[in-house]
């Protein structure tokens, strides 16, 4: 497996998932609480030992941003990549169904790359017989343009969609009356 896109592959998609504003609160919490531990014994070696800490969580939290990438012939997620051609049913997912394939829905055997600051997943099926792991699971903030770049479909459009959003229309039709 690599973890660059093959030269001269044709990138169909590509998102960082960065973190999110409120994700920074905790490296500045975290240097701050090295610079107080060390103040006492030096308030300059404190406040170093707090730049330091503050500007290597920075690089790690920079470094450490996993990328989504689609390609002709590959689908990189991480640290993970899988042919296009072992890629089965796609289907994106936002809101209370997008949770449901987080916890409820979960198969333990899934590869998940998955942000609590990010909403939307997009699950992949895994076609290849010689591979345990039944779908990828990945959170995206454009899980639209993800599902249509591996042609897939959002989860409204499916049957499966049709069906619960009809089933829940017709529970607040008769609550309405």
């Amino acid at each position: 497996m690599s973890n660059s896109s093959p030269a001269g592959s044709n990138v169909q998609y590509s998102e960082k998932l960065w973190p999110s504003a409120s994700t920074w609160i905790w490296p500045i919490i975290i240097s701050i609480t090295a610079g107080i531990a060390l103040a006492p014994i030096s308030s300059i070696l404190g406040w170093v030992a707090g730049a330091v800490v503050l500007l290597s969580l920075i690089a790690v939290f920079l470094l450490r941003t996993p990328t989504i990438e689609v390609t002709d012939e590959l689908v990189t997620v991480g640290r993970a990549s899988i042919e296009r051609k072992y890629i089965g049913e796609v289907v994106g997912y936002r809101g209370d169904e997008a949770f449901k394939q987080r916890g409820q829905k979960l198969h333990g055997l899934a590869y998940m790359l998955l942000r609590g600051w990010i909403d939307g997943v997009v699950r992949m099926e895994v076609t290849d017989e010689r591979d345990t792991t039944p779908y990828w699971l990945t959170s995206t903030r454009r899980p639209e343009e993800l599902a249509a770049a591996l042609s897939g479909v959002m989860y409204e459009f499916t049957d499966e969609g049709k069906a619960e959003a009809a089933k829940l229309e017709q529970s607040e039709d008769a609550a309405g009356e």
